[in-house]
């Protein structure tokens, strides 16, 4: 594996962010939902994330994530994904998201 600078790593802008609304995204070929983020000053950013496994729609909503907020716009099966939800994925344990453990400001970043 290549390492990286801890420069390299301050590049990447991951913050909390709080999930206003979550729908199963039709158009997916894999399972996934739209997700519709607050990352507070960094405003709502949308989001096209595979949590389907674990996670209901109705469950997501004002659950706080960690996301990167800085990687470029990518459109994913009909939507403009503006920012990557972080989680983890392995066969044994399918896609767990990454999430604060206590209530965090929203757009507050990960060091």
């Amino acid at each position: 594996m290549e390492t990286i600078s801890f420069d390299d790593f301050l590049k990447v802008n991951i913050v909390a962010g709080t999930i206003l609304s979550a729908k199963l995204n039709e158009k997916a070929i894999k399972p996934s939902y739209i997700l519709e983020i607050d990352f507070g000053p960094f405003g709502k950013k949308l989001s096209s994330a595979q949590l389907t496994e674990h996670y209901m729609p109705d469950d997501l909503i004002n659950q706080q994530i960690l996301a990167v907020i800085n990687f470029p716009p990518k459109r994913i099966a009909g939507i403009m994904s503006e920012v990557l939800v972080l989680a983890t994925v392995s066969t044994s344990d399918g896609t767990i998201l990454i999430q604060p453990q206590r209530p965090v400001t929203n757009g507050s970043r990960l060091l």
